[in-house]
């Protein structure tokens, strides 16, 4: 989004300019659309280079007012509405501008798809938790760590990775245990992968959770925690975004799980019948391995000591600190199972 004022203001002009002050706006900025306001800066429309000369070939001229070509019904948002969706909205409609506006139909920004189509610079720290055994995976994970297990012949913790770089993020923390050297020796200190990465190095097993605690320096803000075992189309960026906007202590990325029973189920009460539902279907959300936490919260813990996340989302509440949920609907999966890690390197995630 083109944020600063002194960009976009540039591209303003009052209703009643000339073509030739349009041409002048289009000619002096990189921005390729004009933004045309009336007296109380309310948007009027939008005009582009395009709408210029159709207008020439109707028989106006440089002189004339910029009223008759303005592109009155233009596209506007939000400055809420998340980058994702404008991107959306802009391939949809094949533009590469959309205005920001305020309750008042007044311009507060503008949206370029140069910019909304590049990832946004993250300075958050990511935790990956790479430190798991792997026991059900066996024979495989017995001399290989589950996080270098191959999925669409790239390990399973690159393709982690490389999600997070597109969402922005640039510096990881990978948490290591069992096989840890194998893990280290295939991504160093990430300059190979354009990333920056450290290790924690737990002695012992410490859960989804406990390896935080061993976290110095402390995260300067909050930070992105995933399971080294999780593949997952969602959008880092976002969760961090959401996570901030409701001001939350920690956030925990949900997945709606359906159960169907398979069985009718009989209501009673006491020996009456009170209903009879034919093999109803449950919904509930299921934890689904990422998380984004405040700083603070590693203070809840004691070092060294085993945690899983649950446990700590628990402390939290009990600290009387505020706990939320961020429903998912991409595709994800745990390749911790047999089933889901074929399912997974048969191209779940395309």
């Amino acid at each position: 989004m083109v944020n600063s004022k002194q960009i976009w203001s540039q591209v303003i002009l009052p209703v009643g300019s000339s073509i030739r002050q349009a041409v002048q706006v289009l000619n002096e900025t990189s921005l390729k659309i004009v933004l045309v306001v009336d007296a109380n800066e309310v948007l009027v429309g939008t005009i582009s280079d395009g709408d210029i000369r159709r207008g020439l070939l109707k028989g106006l001229d440089l002189t004339s007012t910029i009223d008759s070509i303005v592109h009155g019904d233009a596209l506007v948002v939000p400055s809420e509405l998340s980058r994702d969706v404008v991107l959306q909205l802009m391939t949809a409609n094949k533009i590469q501008q959309i205005p920001i506006v305020n309750e008042r139909m007044q311009v507060i920004g503008l949206h370029l798809w140069e910019q909304v189509n590049a990832p946004l610079a993250r300075a958050n720290i990511m935790v990956i938790m790479a430190g798991g055994k792997g026991t059900r995976l066996h024979p495989q994970t017995e001399n290989c760590p589950k996080p270098l297990l191959p999925v669409g012949g790239k390990p399973v913790l690159e393709h982690i990775i490389d999600r997070a770089k597109i969402e922005g993020f640039s510096h990881f923390i990978l948490a290591v245990h069992h096989l840890g050297h194998m893990i280290e020796e295939y991504f160093g200190n990430g300059d190979a992968f354009g990333v920056k990465i450290e290790y924690i190095r737990e002695e012992s097993p410490l859960g989804t959770a406990g390896a935080l605690s061993l976290l110095d320096p402390l995260p300067h803000s909050a930070f992105v925690v995933t399971n080294g075992d999780v593949l997952t189309d969602i959008h880092y960026g976002e969760l961090l975004d959401f996570h901030i906007q409701h001001n939350a202590t920690a956030t925990m990325a949900v997945r709606v799980h359906e159960w169907q029973n398979p069985f009718g189920v009989v209501q009673t009460q006491g020996i009456e019948i009170t209903g009879y539902e034919e093999k109803p279907l449950s919904r509930t959300y299921i934890n689904a391995g990422v998380y984004v936490l405040q700083p603070s919260v590693v203070g809840i813990l004691t070092k060294s000591v085993p945690y899983d996340m649950p446990s700590l989302f628990g402390l939290i509440q009990e600290n009387e600190m505020r706990t939320i949920a961020y429903p998912i609907h991409e595709p994800w999966v745990d390749i911790g199972r047999p089933n889901d890690f074929l399912r997974a390197d048969l191209g779940f995630l395309n």
